[in-house]
């Protein structure tokens, strides 16, 4: 007699490992300044978002409260038109109605950076500790064998 599985038991070979938001392909971000390359961004962005321009800028509008045109998504998008950067407030009403982390992470990985989920920050924190304790191990037997075992 076989047993029917229990439901609630979560299968091994179904888990996949969390998503890791990675920056753009760069490839794809090329360019000679910050300002093509964030233009690029964007344009990536848009294309992949799984949303129209259309309802990117309502969307960007009903955040800001204020009209957001699809002129000036193009514009944005254009590394062409370096005189239409996209300002801080609309750069996170656009991260707001993509929802692409790699907006951010373009930002940060420029500094060394990267973005994370904050529910992940107190594991990091721990590897942190653990590290630096490691460290301050080391240096205490260090100083144990400097001084002959006295202590």
């Amino acid at each position: 007699m076989s047993r029917k599985p229990d439901e609630r038991q979560l299968s091994l070979l179904d888990w996949e490992p969390p998503l890791i938001v990675t920056g753009y392909d760069p490839a794809l971000v090329r360019g000679n300044s910050f300002g093509f390359r964030l233009s690029r961004a964007i344009s990536v962005t848009l294309e992949e978002c799984g949303q129209s321009r259309p309802q990117i800028a309502e969307h960007m509008s009903d955040i800001l409260g204020r009209p957001i045109t699809i002129n000036m998504l193009n514009a944005y998008a254009s590394g062409q038109r370096e005189d239409h950067q996209i300002s801080v407030p609309r750069f996170d009403a656009l991260i707001g109605a993509t929802q692409d982390r790699r907006l951010v992470e373009f930002l940060a990985e420029g500094r060394g950076w990267t973005v994370i989920e904050r529910r992940y920050l107190p594991m990091i924190e721990l590897a942190a500790v653990a590290e630096r304790k490691k460290e301050l191990t080391r240096m205490e037997n260090g100083l144990r064998r400097q001084l002959g075992g006295r202590f």
